[in-house]
């Protein structure tokens, strides 16, 4: 086995927003294996970038043979322990850290990564990848999203031959190759960390900080109102995004971002849960309640089913996915779609705007 430790040059210390930690505290892992199944498949790198001395530096674990493979496990774990307290990883919950495990039951040895405090990027990232307009979330994709190139021109798969070929034959031209693209993948994990800040959208941490009632024509020239809201980011965001769903739109530059929804001014209808104890009266198109029918003759109303069982009520209206504010209201009785009145004490409410706010982003993230 070689151990090889390098200076990592190109990397500022700003771009690493993980909060409350110690960077020298952080530990970044990356594996290079023959195959997906550690049972039928040799681990042959674990490379790992840290912290120290006010600079990065790699060290990476290659076994230059395949019977070196438990010394690749064993020189990270004692590498790792008692030094570090938190692992950032790429994909590493599905597969790096489960395959290193698989490994140290295999040889017999107690070590595990309940130590350490994990953070998967790609497990962060994944959710949004429709808000970020990706086409997968493939690490390489994510650098492209961010601007970031790099010149190694192979995958993981193909890494694979390589390493073969290089037990047989220790050519310098394999070895070479193995490292460089493991070291670019972990250069490439501590690059693409202010990516993070996208799912920081979608955290209480976003504020509301203005809202205001805005009117706007469209296409066709006719004139609609929308809710505005400007927020107030946790994380400034590396690259500008904006995103539409179900009409509303958001967009983002920097700390810096706004909601617009559609706002509507219409007749909606609120319907009783409780229709047994309504009539519904078709000249009025409106239940009431038994309690007070009596005046009504019983020729002009009928049994309420939950179908009729509502009453109509024109106001300003704003869109909900799920039941966050009551009373809600629909248009028809089968509609999915849900609304809550915009009330005057609504509008004075910031901590209610500030849950709404949330909410479209809930839903903007696919959640409902």
């Amino acid at each position: 086995m070689r151990t090889i430790r390098r200076k990592l040059a190109g990397v500022r210390l700003s771009e690493l927003p993980v909060q409350g930690a110690d960077p020298s505290n952080i530990l970044f892992i990356d594996i290079e294996t023959t195959g997906f199944t550690a049972k039928n498949s040799i681990l042959y790198l674990i490379g790992c970038v840290y912290y120290e001395k006010d600079e990065w530096h790699t060290i990476q674990w290659f076994a230059t043979a395949y019977e070196d493979e438990r010394e690749v496990v064993e020189g990270f774990f004692k590498f790792a322990l008692g030094r570090f307290t938190h692992l950032i990883h790429f994909n590493g919950n599905n597969f790096d850290l489960p395959f290193i495990l698989q490994k140290c039951v295999q040889y017999g040895l107690s070590y595990d990564f309940s130590v350490f405090t994990g953070i998967d990027i790609y497990k962060r990232v994944a959710p949004f990848k429709e808000f970020l307009h990706l086409p997968n979330c493939k690490q390489k994709t994510l650098e492209q999203f961010l601007g970031i190139c790099r010149e190694d021109p192979y995958d993981g798969g193909q890494l694979i031959s390589l390493y073969h070929d290089f037990v047989k034959n220790q050519t310098d031209s394999a070895y070479d190759a193995i490292l460089r693209h493991n070291s670019d993948d972990l250069a490439g994990m501590l690059h693409i960390l202010p990516i993070l800040a996208y799912s920081d959208i979608f955290s209480d941490r976003t504020k509301v900080k203005k809202v205001q009632a805005n009117y706007y024509r469209d296409l066709n020239g006719d004139r609609h109102q929308e809710l505005y809201m400007k927020l107030s980011l946790p994380t400034p965001l590396p690259k500008e995004v904006s995103y539409s769903a179900n009409g509303c739109y958001f967009s983002g530059n920097g700390k810096t971002a706004a909601i617009k929804v559609p706002l509507y001014e219409e007749e909606l209808k609120y319907f009783y849960s409780n229709y047994k104890d309504y009539y519904y009266l078709p000249l009025e198109d409106v239940a009431i309640h038994k309690s007070i029918a009596g005046f009504v003759d019983k020729q002009h109303r009928q049994q309420a089913k939950a179908q009729n069982c509502y009453t109509r009520k024109r106001s300003s209206y704003l869109p909900q996915w799920d039941i966050l504010f009551e009373p809600f209201f629909k248009r028809d009785y089968k509609d999915s779609e849900l609304f809550f009145e915009i009330t005057d004490s609504f509008k004075k409410d910031r901590k209610a705007f500030q849950a709404y706010a949330l909410h479209v982003l809930k839903m903007m993230s696919g959640k409902f």
